[in-house]
């Protein structure tokens, strides 16, 4: 499942997703993972765009497989380096690596979602051949796919400042000096007396002890230190060990976790904006077939005034 390639990547996404990420934070092998997920993503949204401009012919199908994926490739491209900017304003310590194959999980489920959505968009190009009808179900669909895709990006972002790669490196705590030890001082050792133990303790074969009592055998009294003038006994305090990279803990929410929220308002505004610029994608019908048509509304006026006209 690690060596997932081509299409087949979307799977260990989902099952292995605890994997995925520990790969981003390892920042091992991305270049690879990056290119297994653009490839897959772009080949689903040219399916699904090819579902959305069947709707209205042939060639307006084949040319929505061409923009729809050239429509979320040229948000990434104008939002990327905003991302990146933002965590390395904020001390983060991601990499450009790091951040992009971060935002394609998201949109490689993303595209994978919508995809899984084709066979029931067609359906209802089928059964139910509303212009209308047909629009909204899709924007619904690719809506519901991008949520979710979106918490897979949240849900990464989450683990990488688990493992402090959204807060500024803790600086190295140099090691405490040592406090000088005193030296105990030689003591002559008492005189031994004859027949007597070590200590002052009785030796076991002066007084024989009855059958079945335990003897009591003291211990050897501990030297005695001898502290020199201007010496303080104190502890040697062992310098702090650093938290390993895996296991630095999070110290609350970072501004690189806030402003995450608001790069995907970003990102969400620049691609429904961008997407308007590149219609038609469905093609009305009644209107002959053009590549682009002229930049008038917006995104929302238009999808405010189809809701009104259906009901």
């Amino acid at each position: 499942m690690a060596n997932a390639s081509g299409l087949l990547v979307i799977e260990r996404i989902l099952r292995d997703r605890q994997g995925i990420w520990q790969q981003v934070v390892d920042d091992r092998d991305l270049t690879r993972l990056t290119g297994q997920m653009l490839i897959s993503s772009m080949a689903a949204l040219a399916v699904y765009g090819a579902v959305l401009g069947s709707f209205h012919s042939v060639l307006m199908a084949l040319t929505s497989a061409v923009k729809l994926p050239l429509l979320f490739a040229v948000t990434l491209a104008i939002c990327l380096p905003t991302l990146y900017l933002f965590n390395l304003v904020f001390g983060a310590r991601l990499s450009v690596r790091q951040s992009l194959s971060l935002v394609m999980v998201a949109l490689t489920v993303t595209a994978m979602l919508a995809l899984a959505f084709a066979p029931i968009s067609l359906f209802f190009l089928i059964t139910a051949p509303d212009y209308g009808f047909f629009k909204l179900l899709n924007v619904a669909i690719l809506g519901l796919a991008a949520l979710v895709g979106l918490r897979f990006l949240t849900g990464g972002m989450r683990v990488l400042n688990d493992y402090g790669l959204l807060s500024p490196a803790a600086p190295d705590v140099p090691p405490a000096a040592p406090v000088p030890a005193a030296t105990p001082a030689a003591t002559p050792a008492p005189a031994a007396t004859p027949g007597a133990a070590p200590n002052g303790a009785t030796p076991a074969s002066a007084t024989p002890a009855p059958a079945g009592t335990a003897v009591a055998v003291a211990e050897p009294a501990a030297p005695a230190v001898t502290v020199p003038p201007g010496y303080v006994l104190q502890p040697v305090r062992p310098a702090p060990a650093p938290y390993p990279r895996a296991a630095r803990p999070a110290t609350g929410t970072p501004p690189s976790m806030t402003l995450l929220y608001v790069w995907i308002f970003l990102f969400g505004f620049v691609g429904t904006q961008l997407a308007w610029t590149l219609r038609p994608f469905f093609g009305s019908p009644g209107m002959k077939f053009s590549l682009y048509r002229e930049i008038d509304g917006n995104f929302y006026a238009e999808i405010f005034r189809t809701i009104s006209g259906l009901v």
